[in-house]
């Protein structure tokens, strides 16, 4: 195993400390924990706090997106760990700005039942909280660490509506509502080239042959539903578009945002092509994206690979909160 890093242990304060210290106009860590809150607090007053999490490696998630327009605050877990309920419920506290608090998860396990934690440690302290859990991923029904469809990288569209809707003064129950219509819409596929290598393991998570890649892995190095020889790139999309139209029944006269999402070491050029070819199959239903991002939003540490996330956009509202500017290290 070749990083830079440190000790392995120290991965995630480190990591953390290097964000906040690089972008402190962005961001400022809540002391005690490895969770980042807005450091623009003028931003959140009067407003619905925003928070989401969950292990790290998963970089610019969730720290990146920490910003007006976006998320108010993030839970850095240990890598592929989720945090624990106390992290949570410090980044509630610290955005409650008595207005409420939505909480955004994705559906692992781990974080299922530390953000429902938090949530009652709030209650407690008559802090009102929702929640969503996000299951976008349409690979597998259920997997290592999941009951149900795994979150991925459509939680980030998760987190630009719900972020903007807040910054235009929605109420908790008004954003309960929203991402509750939203999340249906969101569908995300992946295909791998390669596993990802937590540090404190030291190995990938999965062996895949020279010439072999997998479709459907899972962003902590999940299993997906079938391994086979490495296709030119419009074979790739055809599969994954494919299984997208057979979930969503893909029409030209519907409204969609794209995310073609790197998952760690794949290069932006390769990511252009796919997302060319992406572009030349959605023609073929007549779609043109309205809107469309192509980058690495939510990786795996170091896997070589990408996901493909479609939003059908059912509210000319919703496209409206993805176009809002925000201020945010990795938007």
């Amino acid at each position: 195993m070749k990083k830079i890093i440190n000790n392995p242990h120290d991965v995630v304060p480190e990591m953390v400390e290097g964000m906040v210290r690089s972008y402190p106009q962005y961001i400022e860590k809540i002391e005690g924990t490895e969770a980042v809150v807005r450091a623009n607090k003028d931003s959140m007053k009067g407003k619905v706090g925003i928070v989401s999490g969950g292990g790290s490696g998963h970089e610019p998630t969730h720290a990146g997106f920490v910003g007006e327009g976006m998320l108010s605050a993030a839970v850095c877990g240990q890598v592929f760990t989720s945090p624990t309920p106390d992290q949570i419920y410090a980044a509630i506290k610290a955005v409650n700005q008595g207005q409420g608090v939505f909480l955004v998860v994705k559906n692992y396990s781990g974080d299922v039942m530390n953000f429902d934690m938090a949530k009652d440690l709030a209650s407690m302290d008559n802090i009102p909280v929702k929640s969503i859990v996000v299951d976008d991923d349409i690979a597998v029904e259920n997997s290592l660490y999941t009951q149900g469809r795994r979150g991925v990288a459509g939680t980030l569209f998760m987190h630009k509506i719900l972020g903007a809707a807040a910054q235009n003064g929605a109420s908790l129950d008004e954003i309960d509502k929203l991402a509750h219509t939203v999340l249906p819409n969101i569908k995300t596929i992946a295909v791998a080239l390669s596993a990802a290598t937590n540090p404190e393991v030291g190995k990938p998570g999965f062996v895949l042959k020279e010439d072999e890649i997998e479709y459907g892995v899972g962003i902590h190095s999940e299993p997906g539903y079938r391994r086979e020889k490495i296709k030119p790139s419009k074979e790739l999309v055809n599969e994954l578009v494919g299984k997208l139209d057979q979930e969503m029944h893909l029409e030209g006269d519907k409204k969609y945002a794209c995310l073609v999402n790197g998952m760690g070491a794949t290069p932006l050029m390769e990511q252009y092509i796919f997302a060319n070819d992406v572009l030349n199959k959605l023609e073929k239903f007549d779609i043109k994206p309205s809107f469309m991002k192509v980058g690495n939003y939510m990786t795996s540490i170091d896997m070589a690979g990408i996901s493909l996330t479609l939003f059908e956009i059912k509210d000319d509202k919703w496209l409206e909160y993805l176009k809002m500017p925000v201020e945010t290290i990795a938007w």
